[in-house]
């Protein structure tokens, strides 16, 4: 889960594997699997790198190499 900011300020937490789309038009819009939108602050970078913060979290880095 990830945390992200309303456009009222409100903190909401997301399950980002439910994630559908992401769009940025004046706020961003994140689509849901369940068809449910949610209009947060945060721009699309950020919440990108709050979802590999939150996967590496839960299932360690990658590794690299043979």
């Amino acid at each position: 889960m990830i945390t992200l900011t309303r456009v009222n300020g409100q903190a909401v937490m997301l399950n980002a594997d439910l994630i559908e789309t992401i769009e940025e038009n004046g706020h961003t819009v994140i689509t849901l699997t369940t068809g449910n939108a949610v209009v947060v602050c945060e721009r699309m970078p950020e919440i990108e790198a709050r979802i590999v913060a939150f996967r590496r979290k839960i299932y360690g880095p990658r590794e690299t190499g043979a």
